[in-house]
């Protein structure tokens, strides 16, 4: 069977649109789950066009970055999960994937350049191999195992190509000790010395991957553009990142909604995804969990206590072609003192204003509303480093009637947001949005 035909066999056609779905009815899920060693995977290319098998069937990477809420991962049409590093709960990590036909990309991690790392310490580099060969032969056998991602971003503000070299060797040393899976390495963004650096220096890898967000949808042309001939996949991609967001006079990223984002999922998928099927081997959507960076809503897509947020429905559509019966609300609107988060809203000292949402009602009427107000957040990092949440500032709401809330302006002159949670109280999905303001005298 051919790409093409394959293409067809195991894809929807919705609006004119290819999307990519995995078959819940193959034969290969079944066998996959009883494998007790290494399920083989490679790449082949016909006629121009790469595909991933694995145990011999043709695969496509439904993916998300992170490792909980397996089963409902599952249940829309996810196949894979993305891990950037090793660690002590792996191994039951990888058990249950596999207990539920779900690969895993598993990540190596590798010292980066703006946190220290010298890739010209020949003893470094070689400590560092031989602690990575390690935990290769520690998992190679597993069956969920997918591929090895070596390093991730290890291009962000680096100024050493050497890493390439030892990002090769890797890839080299993987081979040696694990014939049966790919290597590939995470890049953040893709241009032409990116890619001149890695065909000259990495040439044993498999595939390349891309983190991007709102530059996904000029991938495929791009990736092209700057001569890469291989197959690629799409291992970070989700909102717009906060680097490429407007921002306040104060100069503070402004977020999306999740109802926005959850628009910007389906039809960015739809541009890049869905529409190189030459190339383009599937992705893993960021971040399939929750974490703080910039705020607590901004790439997770779900809220601390687990509930998902709308753009879960649009990743089912995503890899299933249908929405949920059930779907969670959205946001129509929302409104600090008359104002958008575009306006740069000051306000002074002890000042009331009111804060009104529209919600946009998809399943039950049954949709609690929830207000919180935070500090900006001051501990910034980049690449996705663990950033600390910032404080909640209490005592200053009074609730109004149904979608509004009064805020009493805090007494300390300083930037906040103020955030907003509509919960289907029903099937427990969240709609979310935040609005940044400055108090000053």
């Amino acid at each position: 069977m051919d790409r093409k035909e394959w293409l067809l066999k195991t894809s929807l056609f919705t609006t004119g649109s290819l999307v990519m779905v995995s078959n819940p009815l193959s034969p290969f899920v079944g066998w996959a789950k009883r494998a007790n060693g290494p399920i083989p995977v490679e790449i082949k290319e016909e006629n121009g066009s790469f595909q991933i098998y694995r145990g011999g069937e043709p695969y496509y990477i439904n993916g998300a970055g992170g490792g909980g809420h397996l089963e409902l991962l599952a249940s829309i049409g996810g196949n894979s999960i993305r891990r950037w590093s090793t660690g002590p709960d792996t191994m039951n990590l990888l058990d249950k994937a596999h207990s539920l036909g779900i690969s895993v990309c598993l990540g190596l991690n590798m010292g980066k350049e703006r946190h220290g790392f010298n890739y010209d310490d020949k003893k470094a580099v070689s400590s560092q191999l031989t602690r990575m060969r390690d935990e290769v032969l520690k998992y190679k056998d597993h069956p969920a195992v997918l591929m090895w991602g070596i390093g991730n971003e290890l291009d962000l503000n680096y100024t050493n190509p050497s890493v390439w070299h030892a990002v090769n060797d890797v890839s080299k040393m993987i081979h040696n000790e694990d014939p049966h899976h790919l290597t590939t390495t995470m890049i953040a963004g893709i241009n032409q010395e990116k890619v001149d650096h890695i065909k000259e220096k990495c040439s044993d890898l498999d595939l390349l991957s891309v983190n991007t967000y709102g530059g996904l949808t000029a991938l495929p042309e791009n990736v092209r553009k700057y001569g890469w001939d291989e197959a690629y996949i799409v291992t970070e991609w989700g909102p717009t990142g906060h680097w490429e967001s407007p921002r306040t006079e104060w100069d503070v990223a402004i977020e999306e909604t999740s109802t926005v984002k959850a628009e910007l999922y389906k039809d960015r998928y739809q541009a890049s995804m869905g529409s190189d099927s030459e190339k383009c081997l599937g992705s893993y959507v960021f971040l399939w969990g929750q974490k703080q960076e910039r705020t607590h809503t901004w790439y997770g897509m779900f809220m601390e206590n687990g509930d998902p947020i709308e753009v879960v429905d649009s990743m089912q559509y995503n890899w299933t072609g249908t929405w949920p019966e059930k779907r969670a609300p959205g946001i129509d609107d929302y409104r600090l003192d008359g104002k958008t988060a575009l306006d740069s809203i000051y306000l002074k000292p002890g000042q009331q204003v009111e804060a009104e949402v529209l919600p946009l009602i998809r399943f039950s009427e049954n949709v609690r509303i929830e207000w919180e107000v935070f500090h900006e957040s001051t501990d910034l990092k980049d690449g996705g480093d663990r950033e600390e949440k910032p404080p909640k500032v209490h005592g200053r709401l009074s609730q109004g009637e149904g979608t509004t809330v009064r805020l009493i302006a805090p007494e300390k002159e300083s930037p906040y947001r103020i955030f907003v949670y509509l919960k289907d109280e029903e099937i427990n999905r969240v709609a979310t949005a935040n609005i940044p303001f400055y108090v000053r005298s």
